[in-house]
């Protein structure tokens, strides 16, 4: 599929850039429409996930027959959950037109701390598989799956394990401002101009892993986070010890999408902004897409990180969730 430069803005002059077009929609934007009812599942090490679920309006009569209509699964960025603004504009725009969704929470993210040593992280698609596997098993037949930041590495990683294999029921894969290269975004990230998103993220996963290091201090000694300076530092000290890897380099090389984007069987459309402060475009392993068969790759001028808030709204929608919409909408050849 061909790579494509969309240059036409997207967003409004008062958000001039990157940074504004990242932080504007996660500060301000309130969205409290959305109808989710959460079920929790077991995972096979006896930990749990906690799925919310938002069903497609005016779909009783198809239900009443027996049948269901397609399911978006929805994976959230690092340290978000199903309640991030990117996540309930996406459902809320999709159930209007519908499709049910399943937005998941990763362990550590739904509120309430998980019962397991290890958390979550970037290439963790065990968790995915299982959550894909329980909506095969509650009969939908017609899946898509979609990511955003950290979820659209574990969504295109996910595609590309599954390669030719992958269930049938999963039809197509899109995904938002994502790290493919995930050493590349842990170093973009330490840059002086976003200094402030590295302090928010750290911030959060601080009282994790002290909380974590009280019941698991065999497994993860929260002493060490003093020498936390970044992000490659906590994935060196915490993310590589507790999930099995070597080191940090060894978790980005086994974990970043770029690695498996080349086995993806289904059409599957990227779309990251070029003014994106966290993610450098040099680091999108672009020409390997522009030759690939079933993959289409989406620069577009603007839209920052996970924002994509357009200069016109409509149906109170933001530009990348109508166009995820019209993407799940057409046909298999677009």
């Amino acid at each position: 599929m061909p790579l494509v430069h969309t240059t036409t803005p997207i967003a409004p002059f008062w958000l001039p850039n990157g940074h504004f077009q990242s932080i504007y929609p996660a500060l301000f934007r309130k969205i409290n429409d959305v109808p989710y009812q959460r079920e929790r599942i077991t995972t096979p090490d006896q930990d749990f996930l906690d799925l919310d679920w938002a069903l497609a309006k005016g779909g009783r009569e198809e239900r009443r027959k027996g049948t269901k209509p397609a399911l978006v699964i929805l994976s959230h960025g690092l340290e978000g959950n199903s309640t991030r603004q990117y996540v309930l504009g996406m459902v809320r725009l999709l159930i209007r037109h519908g499709y049910d969704c399943l937005a998941w929470n990763y362990r550590s993210c739904s509120g309430e701390m998980n019962q397991q040593a290890r958390f979550y992280h970037s290439g963790a698609t065990d968790d995915l598989d299982l959550v894909v596997q329980h909506a095969l098993d509650k009969g939908y037949g017609e899946i898509y799956l979609m990511g955003f930041s950290l979820g659209g590495n574990l969504t295109l990683k996910y595609a590309g394990e599954q390669g030719k294999f992958i269930n049938p029921a999963i039809q197509k894969v899109v995904v938002f401002s994502v790290p493919m290269d995930l050493l590349a975004c842990s170093r973009a990230i330490e840059k002086r101009e976003n200094r402030i998103y590295l302090q928010r993220f750290l911030r959060t996963l601080k009282p994790k892993v002290e909380q974590k290091g009280l019941h698991f201090p065999e497994h993860i000694d929260a002493s060490q986070y003093q020498l936390v300076k970044s992000f490659y530092d906590f994935d060196h000290i915490f993310t590589a010890t507790i999930h099995g890897f070597e080191s940090a380099d060894d978790y980005y090389a086994r974990s970043s999408a770029k690695n498996y984007v080349e086995y993806i069987s289904v059409p599957t459309l990227i779309v990251n902004a070029l003014n994106d402060p966290l993610i450098p475009p040099d680091s999108l392993p672009q020409q390997l897409i522009a030759n690939h068969p079933n993959v289409w790759l989406e620069l577009t001028a603007d839209g920052g990180h996970c924002g994509f808030r357009p200069a016109q709204l409509i149906e109170g929608a933001y530009w990348s969730e109508r166009r995820a919409l019209k993407f799940l909408q057409e046909q298999p050849n677009y």
